[in-house]
């Protein structure tokens, strides 16, 4: 790797020369894996060590193969880097009652997932990103993560300007040049310069000014960068705390996790991953309390905006909820609790979403482009009702309400990839969950002689090659 001379002078200065040689020699070494498996889903035993900062992440001995375990499909864990795993710490310590929760700049989803597990039990998260080809990636995570108190959303951050303190903590990952993911990826290397890093830090101050209305007064603000210069770092938190109204806080960390602190002399707290340090690649965190008496200059339209569902859409939500009547007896039992949830239909869909977070849920509806909330439970076709691949991911789904079939390794990988199956002679006809390892997979529709895959096309495996050896991760 061929480190760009601006970032070596400039990181060389931030660090010191002795720290500095020792940081480019850890660039040059190998990285780690990291996963974190979904306990929700899964308490099959891994082979591994702890992340000492994440209660829930685990160091792997091998690399395993990824793409073919099934169980990494089924949601069963998430692939993360480890330093990034830091923010469970912060929300373990901080966040003791449910909230509402915002991930601003959400994708891919390792964050998210993070902090749907970490939140407490009765707290909604709303999943953001700007990027509509990664707010898809996003929604396929979370879905196959599983868990129902999640809303995905694909807007900037100035849409969430008028939503005036409806967030009791907002994860800001916010957009940076990069430079902790040079051992990772050789783009990020190629593509730094010393004006992309001035760019990325006054985009970041523009994206702090859009969003700092939704906070809520006492509210908790997460800033994160995976990058390493001051700029991005400690001089935005400084800027945050002055311009735009907070108390710096502090997390509790022990000095054996080799966590960095503040490098530019500030007396404000600040959590720096350096590679040569910590076990993981760059990273960088800092958590503010926004001030109870601060006064947010931009007021919320939201009371005096005229509603945005006009006249056809209204017309389809009523369709909706006349057919809410023929459909909820159905779908009532697909779910453990049915009882938590409201039921609706959206076009040709069939949805439930937790009624405990019914009026948040209809705000962001009319003023965010809400692409996943809750559980897509199936698609009407005709008279018929397919169950939707959300329902077979949800943590929420009464498995004892479809006849089920137990694959086989090469089984489930056919059905990834979307290819046809057929079951045994035993298995009824119709609508069929399948499972593997007893972890539900995925649905298909039993005709006898085949079995049609109803597994997303995007989401397949496209791979027409099994390795060698297959190595997995429980």
């Amino acid at each position: 790797m061929n480190l760009p001379q601006a970032f070596v002078e400039r990181t060389r200065q931030l660090l010191g020369e002795k720290s500095y040689t020792s940081f480019e020699e850890a660039l040059h070494s190998e990285s780690s894996n990291s996963i974190r498996p979904n306990r929700a889903k899964c308490s099959l035993p891994v082979k591994g060590s702890p992340v000492p900062w994440s209660p829930s992440g685990i160091y792997l001995h091998t690399r395993p193969t990824f793409t073919f375990d099934p169980l990494f499909h089924a949601g069963c864990y998430y692939v993360q880097e480890a330093s990034s795993m830091f923010v469970e710490r912060v929300l373990r310590q901080y966040v003791k009652e449910p909230v509402t929760m915002l991930d601003l700049c959400a994708a891919p989803g390792g964050k998210s997932t993070l902090c749907r597990s970490a939140l407490p039990e009765g707290s909604l998260l709303v999943a953001n990103e700007v990027m509509r080809n990664r707010s898809q990636i996003l929604a396929e995570n979370l879905i196959k993560w599983g868990d129902p108190d999640v809303i995905v959303t694909n807007n900037d951050p100035a849409d969430f300007t008028d939503l005036t303190h409806q967030f009791d903590v907002i994860l800001t990952d916010v957009p940076c040049s990069g430079e902790g993911m040079f051992r990772k990826d050789q783009v990020a290397v190629d593509e730094w310069s010393v004006g992309n890093v001035d760019i990325c830090w006054q985009r970041q101050r523009r994206i702090l000014t859009d969003i700092w209305p939704a906070l809520k007064p006492g509210g908790i603000l997460i800033y994160s960068t995976c990058t390493f210069n001051r700029e991005e770092n400690e001089d935005n938190v400084a800027w945050i705390a002055r311009e735009l109204g907070a108390e710096v806080l502090e997390v509790e960390i022990e000095d054996d996790w080799g966590i960095t602190g503040n490098l530019v002399g500030g007396d404000f707290p600040v959590y720096r991953f350096l590679p040569h340090k910590t076990k993981g690649e760059g990273f960088f965190l800092a958590v503010l309390r926004k001030h109870q008496d601060v006064w947010d200059e931009t007021p919320s339209r939201i009371s005096n905006m005229p509603s945005r569902v006009d006249k056809k859409k209204k017309g389809k939500e009523a369709k909706g909820r006349s057919q809410q009547v023929v459909i909820s007896k159905e779908v009532y039992g697909w779910l453990k609790n049915p009882e938590n949830f409201t039921f609706s239909v959206k076009d040709t869909s069939v949805m439930a979403f937790p009624k405990a977070h019914e009026e948040i849920h209809a705000l962001l509806q009319q003023y965010l482009k809400v692409i996943h909330a809750g559980i897509t439970l199936g698609e009407m076709k005709g008279k018929d009702l397919i169950p939707h691949h959300s329902l077979a991911m949800s943590t929420t789904l009464a498995t004892d309400a479809f006849p089920k079939a137990e694959l086989t390794y090469a089984q489930a990988i056919a059905f990834l990839r979307k290819e046809g199956l057929v079951l045994d002679a035993s298995i009824p006809r119709g609508y069929v969950l399948l499972t593997y390892r007893q972890t539900p997979l995925g649905f298909v529709k039993n005709i006898g002689n085949r079995a049609n895959n109803l597994y997303p096309q995007e989401w397949r495996i496209r791979s027409g090659y099994l390795p060698e050896e297959v190595v997995m991760v429980f």
